[in-house]
Formats: C-alpha cells, sequence, structure tokens
C-alpha cells in the first residue's frame, strides 16, 4: 500500500493554494506593507487578524506581538538566509518589477536581489526583506519554471 497522499509522479492541473498564517505586531502596518507594499488584496478580517492573498494563496497576519521576530539562520549559497521565511514564486517580469520597487522605496534587503545557484540547475533570481513585524518574505523567479525542483 503506497502511504503518499501524492506520488512523485503526481501532476496536479492546477497549483492548490497554500495557508499561511503568521504572527504581527501591529495589523495597520501589516495592511500597509502587505496591501500596499507587495500589492496583496485584502480578504476578511477581524480586531485580531487580517487575510490577504499573497500571489493566489491566503496568509493570514495574527497580532501577536509575543511571537514576532526572527531567531535562526542558515548558510546558503554564502548567504544567512532566514530559517523562517515565506514567499512566492512569480514569473521573473514581475519580480523585477518588484526588485526595483522595493530597491527604489530604500528596502533594508536581508539578502539584496541577486541571481541565486547561476549556471546551475535551479538558478534563480531572489531577494529577501522582512515586513515590519520581522518575518521574513522571500520572492524568487526562475527563467525556467521546469527548474523549480532540480537537483
Amino acid at each position: 500500500m503506497n502511504s503518499t497522499i501524492l506520488s512523485a509522479d503526481s501532476h496536479l492541473s492546477s497549483p492548490i493554494p497554500f495557508h499561511l498564517a503568521f504572527p504581527v505586531h501591529d495589523l495597520a502596518q501589516a495592511r500597509a506593507f502587505y496591501g500596499e507594499l507587495l500589492g496583496c488584496p485584502e480578504g476578511r478580517s477581524s480586531d485580531a487578524w487580517v487575510d490577504f492573498n499573497f500571489f493566489g494563496h491566503q496568509i493570514v497576519a495574527h497580532l501577536a506581538p509575543e511571537e514576532c521576530g526572527q531567531r535562526a539562520h542558515s548558510a546558503v549559497d554564502g548567504h544567512d538566509v532566514p530559517v523562517r521565511h515565506f514567499g512566492a514564486v512569480v514569473p521573473m517580469a514581475l519580480w523585477q518589477a518588484m526588485a526595483d520597487k522595493l530597491v527604489a522605496r530604500g528596502t533594508d534587503f536581508v539578502i539584496e536581489p541577486y541571481i541565486r545557484f547561476k549556471g546551475e540547475p535551479g538558478e534563480q533570481a531572489t531577494m529577501f526583506f522582512l515586513d515590519p513585524s520581522g518575518n521574513a518574505v522571500e520572492m524568487k523567479s526562475f527563467a525556467d519554471l521546469g527548474s523549480l525542483f532540480a537537483k
């Protein structure tokens, strides 16, 4: 009996949206960052949380100041990558437009926009930055999306 839900050769006709909840110390700042800066439409909300459409996925900023901030990093391609992070893989033109906008706004990057693993399988454009509550966000792109899981 196969104990996996999806086998390695399973192919879904369309991606399944993920749901991610994370802590923030201020909902107004989360709205400004995710809604205004990153352009994520707002969904439902309450006094304690707010939903955003994060490139087709549901993320929820929960008011939990005591849970905010980064703690651990891991070495990847010569950079200290925040272990706890999330993000999206977007088309290269959108990634470049986001990078340009964030640079123009004076974003303090954890890892500035660059091409990682250049000339290797899985070559990708990437950048890391923090939201106002210290949550690390990675935006990345692949010239060839087929190399997303390349070894």
